[in-house]
């Protein structure tokens, strides 16, 4: 990793971070102050990030490629939470605050770039800037509504229907997530998704 105020590519990084989710409200000092403790990582596709379990935990933004949010139980079998794109943040914030270990584990789906810095040094941020932390805490409690509407989801619609659903809420990534990443999201096999795909279905909500 390198640190973002080194990094020969800063002025790019910096623009990717003003346009971030839980950034882009930022005023020009608190960046500044921000970026002082900013790490920038590049991953492969499959890297580990954050391990279900770990203490040691960090607040990521993202700058290029997808991440995903895993969950497994002790016979190893997974469950893909979420995907996390280009101006997207993900993070562990919850499990920090309350003391417990990650539940979950966050991995690169692509090959992607992220800068990030240790949670305490997020949250120590945050408690400078009320305004900040509003706004960041409203996004954790909007991602925690959409991993539990998606797990529902799963519960309550047919395989067709769970597709239509992430077409409608993520479209563009459809194409960007490869497909057994996708099945796996939506609880399906890959030859079903696959086979959805073939008959038209997908290309009809899409041209909805």
């Amino acid at each position: 990793m390198t640190l973002l105020i080194s990094h020969p590519q800063r002025e790019l990084i910096r623009t990717q971070l003003a346009r971030n989710i839980v950034l882009r409200t930022l005023k020009p000092r608190a960046f500044t102050e921000l970026e002082k403790h900013l790490s920038i990582a590049d991953h492969k596709k499959g890297d580990l990030l954050l391990g279900q379990g770990d203490h040691d935990m960090a607040q990521y933004f993202i700058l290029d490629g997808i991440l995903k949010r895993v969950v497994a139980n002790q016979e190893g079998k997974e469950m893909i939470l979420r995907f996390s794109k280009e101006d997207d943040m993900d993070t562990s914030y919850a499990a920090w605050r309350l003391r417990t270990p990650a539940p979950y584990s966050i991995r690169a789906v692509t090959k992607a770039r992220v800068a990030q810095l240790p949670m305490e040094v997020w949250v120590e941020f945050l408690e400078r800037h009320p305004s900040v932390k509003d706004d960041f805490e409203y996004e954790v409690m909007h991602l925690m509504s959409e991993v539990m509407a998606h797990t529902i989801t799963l519960h309550l619609l047919d395989a067709a229907g769970r597709v239509q659903r992430f077409l409608r809420k993520h479209g563009d990534l459809y194409e960007r997530v490869p497909m057994k990443e996708l099945a796996s999201h939506l609880n399906l096999s890959a030859e079903t998704l696959s086979r959805l795909k073939q008959k038209g279905k997908v290309q009809a909500i899409l041209a909805r």
